[in-house]
């Protein structure tokens, strides 16, 4: 995911068996293909470089716990190079949504926390509902918040208006750099993964 352009989108596929998305930027540009292992004890994410069968493999996401509720998700290349990860905060996700992105140097580096807990409840209980969950996609959107250790929002993932609740997308407000772009982006690919599994 080199010099990717803004805004990008997450569009989850509703017509395959497997827990997975493609992810394209400003241009239309397939940037990634994200496809979640079914069936595992513990979380594993594979990233391919586009949405080709077949295609390289460019990142892997694995969980170091099979019980998520507290785990971390190391970002890796495909030789097993941690670029760093991603850790749910246990008892404060329970209402809002909270994440941390932690460096290849095990520093803490982002947060990503949900804006307002409230629409993520109440789009949950409408999508359980029959017929009426396949339009609650178009009236209650969670948004999240990538912030910096002094607080500064610098891009924002929000569900876009869609049946299903399967579009998702990521701006950037602020510049930040390849390595830091890589990290956040594969961090907010997981947090999205958890999320919908959530509900």
């Amino acid at each position: 995911m080199r010099d990717l352009q803004f805004p990008i989108k997450l569009i989850f596929n509703v017509s395959t068996f497997s827990n997975d998305f493609s992810v394209t930027d400003a241009n239309n540009r397939i940037v990634a293909y994200v496809k979640q292992k079914l069936f595992k004890l513990k979380e594993d994410v594979s990233v391919f470089s586009n949405d080709t069968i077949g295609a390289n493999i460019a990142y892997k996401i694995k969980a170091d716990r099979w019980i998520d509720f507290s785990a971390a998700y190391s970002l890796q290349y495909p030789d097993g190079t941690e670029l760093g990860k991603v850790a749910r905060k246990g008892w404060r996700s329970i209402w809002k949504s909270s994440y941390e992105i932690i460096d290849q140097n095990e520093q803490p580096q982002y947060h990503i926390g949900e804006e307002n807990g409230w629409i993520k409840v109440i789009d949950s209980l409408l999508s359980q509902i029959p017929l009426v969950g396949i339009f609650s996609g178009y009236f209650f959107n969670p948004s999240y918040e990538v912030t910096d250790r002094n607080g500064q929002i610098i891009a924002r993932l929000k569900k876009e208006k869609s049946f299903w609740g399967r579009r998702f997308e990521i701006t950037k407000l602020i510049d930040f750099d390849q390595d830091d772009a890589e990290r956040i982006m594969l961090s907010l690919m997981m947090m999205i993964l958890l999320e919908r599994n959530r509900g």
